[in-house]
């Protein structure tokens, strides 16, 4: 397995043991529905999230989250509305952000961005 799927790997892992910390139910990992994915599908008082992850190693030349664009973004929304399609009955739901940098000589860092849109 290539390095970035490693780190994509262990991204997530770390990301959804984050999550239930937090106290989210994870409810699905690595969601399909043709192409598209949810990495992580999760319930939290009355919203069901949709859960983008990314990790990286610490980067003077930018952050995780940097590497969610538009086009990303439409593809999560697109998954969502599938998932919502096939599991009916979610009044409330929620686009979030999960960014994981990674360092070297200290511990990860979490960074949540909840309610998202682009």
């Amino acid at each position: 397995m290539a390095s970035h799927n490693e780190l994509g790997k262990e991204g997530e892992d770390m990301a959804a043991r984050w999550l239930q910390n937090k106290g989210y139910e994870i409810l699905h990992r690595n969601w399909r529905h043709s192409h598209y994915e949810i990495d992580i599908v999760a319930a939290k008082a009355s919203f069901l999230h949709f859960v983008e992850v990314k990790a990286r190693n610490f980067s003077a030349y930018g952050y995780p989250e940097d590497s969610v664009t538009k086009k990303k973004f439409k593809n999560l929304q697109k998954a969502a509305d599938e998932y919502l399609f096939m599991n009916p009955g979610h009044r409330w739901i929620q686009y979030d952000i999960l960014s994981i940098t990674l360092h070297q000589d200290k511990e990860p860092e979490y960074f949540l961005i909840e309610d998202v849109f682009l």
